[in-house]
């Protein structure tokens, strides 16, 4: 085994697009209007990291991951690029997008056909760096590890060299240990490891115990898994309906041996490529793509949804952004938040009123919708406007959307008669609708007649959260309403919630309320049931109160409880609701919308979240899960190669209030590369239909507060019985490359 596996490269070796980023070559690096700086970009030999020139005598020249990299844009399609260089340079541009907070890289090319190269090199390797097995990105992660302990670069490994790549893996041994290690590889007896040597080496060190005890219960056919053994172990372990034929499929996929595919059987390295693949995971693959029935009325969906969309940070001081729009589209956000006000030039601009954030011009923003809406889901999204503007500016509102969203903004209802009940979201796939007020009914709409008023009272959110930011109650004020705006609101027309009593009287299917956190609260635990049938043919929209200056976010459990659809959230803050949203819409395609329970749709129905007694919705069960290990924890601090993790897991249930629950392991001293639990937990589950699980790693610390090392939420109706594998998330929501989490789950009706 040598220490040069070059990954990154895999299947591409010869490419002379390759060859051309390896080669490397100048781009301009934009960061303002006066700071364009020449730099040298290329591809390291790993085929994996991007190695950059810098000028700074005592900086490092720095490396960036291909796996940090979210995508790339061809042309000048980041806010940078389209603020600092002008269109003559178009072909010539192109940004790095980052994952995470990182800042975008915007670059200029010397001419349009290098710009070209670059991106369809990159794009080349990092869909390459995407299709690798988690077999092969856990040797590469190692395999690069081991080189950067390989000081000398000569591919042989000193003891002195094998502590030190120890420690970059996570894990910290003691003396002895690492000796014995050393000792047993080194069978030439030369003092350092070699070739056949450090592949010893790294199968000791890859070894899974746990996986070679399950491995050998069902081997029982000379030493292998006959399909019929695979199906022994799918039907009583995995507990799924699996047939011959499927242990075929499992052997045909994923073993790598000629021989033992031959003749039908699974060796242990077969069994361990399937353990970490897609149907050994714990999330049911049959819920990846769109499952759900998307032809009830879009207000029996829960519907992803965003707070504040434009801030990048802090809602009193942080940039706003036309890119927050485009991170919150591509995570399949359905509803974003324009905040408009009055700008310069005549024209309107979007960013938090009476506060510090900075400003993006209205029409960047409808450009960068129109752009992505539809690039990650095909269902509709919903722009909820926060008008402040004058009847001018919002005049010009109303243009720009027209003109830039074309045949995508949904201007007329689509019947020929006024709805009695909304569309679904399979009827509006790749239409925008306008949330905002609207100076009549939608009769209108039919018979063109002329307007009964200029003005709406100006109550909502408008009015409650912005003024200042205190929490009091609003004054009634009217607000000038332009006829072109009004007239692009359909299907969410705003208006003032007073009671259940008078919406189920006088508001109209289309007519909508949004509700400040607090009040939405209060209703969620007290009126539960008056609540959910509220919702059962009308939408409501929940948001954070405004004394949340730090762009903090509540739980979004509570209003799902209550059926609200619209629980918008800080997309731009990290932790723990957040991942509660993302594990809430990951089944379904991804797509934005979450069918609501049957009993969440059905006017006979008097489910109440907050004593769940007899009814359809009470399915009790009794979920175990035994954390058993976990393989390949990042380390934390990389700054300091000593540091290394104690890990613990902590297992969250998330639902109505009765299945509230988590547990803990206790943390393992000194070792994130392959620490072993084996902890068993139980939780009662009364409505499995809305619960949802949180797995969570963090780093133990006695003196101050735990790190958060990943996660991994889903719905419970979401999870796979058996051996499971989880991968493991950033902060941020995206997957940490070899990391995961190895649990057994057996869920069971007491």
């Amino acid at each position: 085994m040598a220490l040069n596996g070059d990954l990154g490269k895999h299947g591409l070796e010869g490419d002379a697009i390759l060859q051309f980023l390896t080669n490397g070559g100048d781009l301009t690096k934009v960061k303002s209007s006066k700071w364009k700086k020449k730099r040298f970009y290329r591809l390291m030999e790993d085929g994996s990291t991007i190695w950059k020139e810098t000028h700074k005598g005592f900086k490092k020249d720095k490396t960036f991951s291909i796996n940090d990299i979210e995508s790339v844009r061809h042309g000048r399609q980041s806010e940078g690029l389209q603020k600092y260089t002008d269109g003559t340079v178009e072909d010539h541009c192109f940004s790095i997008i980052f994952k995470g907070k990182r800042k975008n890289l915007d670059l200029i090319a010397s001419s349009k056909e290098d710009a070209k190269r670059w991106v369809m090199g990159l794009e080349k390797v990092i869909t390459n760096m995407r299709n690798l097995n988690s077999q092969q990105i856990s040797e590469h992660w190692i395999i690069s590890c081991m080189r950067k302990a390989d000081k000398n670069g000569d591919n042989m490994m000193t003891l002195k060299e094998v502590k030190s790549f120890l420690r970059q893996i996570n894990i910290e041994v003691d003396d002895m240990y690492a000796s014995m290690l050393f000792e047993k590889c080194d069978t030439s007896r030369s003092g350092t490891l070699e070739g056949e040597e450090i592949k010893k080496f790294y199968d000791l060190l890859t070894a899974r115990e746990e996986i070679n005890v399950i491995y050998g219960k069902y081997a029982k056919t000379g030493g292998q898994m006959s399909t019929g053994d695979l199906v022994k172990f799918l039907q009583q372990e995995q507990r799924e309906m699996a047939s011959q034929e499927d242990a075929l499929k499992l052997i045909d996929k994923y073993e790598p041996d000629l021989t033992a595919k031959q003749n039908k059987h699974m060796t242990k390295d077969g069994f361990l490529a399937y353990l970490t693949h897609l149907e050994g995971f714990i999330f049911n693959p049959a819920h990846i793509n769109v499952y759900q029935d998307m032809r009830q009325p879009i207000n029996h969906y829960f519907i992803s949804s965003s707070h504040n969309t434009y801030l990048m940070q802090d809602q009193l001081k942080g940039p706003s952004s036309t890119e927050a729009y485009i991170r919150a589209l591509l995570k399949s956000c359905r509803c974003v938040e324009l905040d408009c006000w009055d700008g310069p030039n005549g024209e309107p601009v979007i960013y938090h009123g009476h506060t510090l954030t900075s400003k993006v011009l209205f029409k960047d923003v409808i450009k960068a919708i129109n752009e992505y809406a539809f690039k990650t889901s095909e269902y509709p999204v919903i722009l909820s406007l926060e008008n402040h503007c004058s009847v001018e500016q919002q005049k010009l509102m109303a243009h720009h959307m027209t003109s830039i969203l074309g045949s995508a903004l949904l201007t007329r209802p689509l019947g020929k008669e006024i709805p009695s009940s909304l569309p679904s979201p399979e009827e509006l796939k790749g239409r925008i609708l306008i949330k905002g007020k609207r100076l009549n009914k939608l009769e209108a709409a039919f018979n063109n007649n002329a307007e009964d008023a200029d003005s709406v009272s100006e109550e909502d959110e408008a009015a409650e959260a912005k003024q200042g930011e205190q929490e009091t109650k609003p004054k009634k004020k009217k607000m000038k309403l332009a006829k072109e705006l009004s007239d692009l609101v359909i299907y969410c027309k705003s208006v003032h919630f007073n009671s259940f009593e008078h919406s189920r009287e006088k508001q109209a299917c289309y007519e909508m309320s949004s509700f400040k956190e607090s009040k939405a609260k209060n209703l969620a635990e007290h009126s539960a049931t008056e609540f959910i049938q509220h919702n059962m043919d009308k939408l409501s929209r929940i948001y954070p109160a405004g004394t949340r200056t730090d762009s903090s976010n509540y739980s979004p459990v509570t209003m799902w409880n209550a059926g609200c659809q619209i629980v918008a959230l800080n997309f731009q803050t990290y932790g723990k609701e957040m991942d509660v949203n993302q594990g809430r819409f990951l089944p379904n395609g991804k797509c934005g919308y979450i069918l609501k329970p049957e009993f969440m749709r059905n006017p006979d129905s008097r489910f109440d979240p907050n004593a769940p007694t007899e009814g359809r919705w009470f399915r009790k069960s009794i979920l175990h899960v035994m954390v058993i290990s976990a393989q390949q924890l990042p380390k934390l601090n990389k700054d300091k190669p000593k540091s290394i993790v104690d890990p613990f897991v902590k297992v969250e249930i998330y639902g109505v209030p009765a299945d509230q629950a988590s547990a803990q392991t206790s943390y393992i001293n000194n070792n994130g590369f392959n620490p072993a639990w084996n902890k068993t937990f139980k939780f009662p589950i009364h409505v499995p239909d809305l619960a949802i699980v949180r797995f969570v790693v963090e780093d133990y610390d006695a003196a101050s507060h735990n790190d958060f090392i990943g996660q991994y939420t889903l719905p419970f109706t979401s999870i796979k019985n058996g051996y499971r594998h989880i991968p493991l998330l950033t902060k941020g929501g995206d997957v940490i490359p070899s990391a995961k989490l190895f649990v057994h789950i057996m869920f069971m009706d007491p």
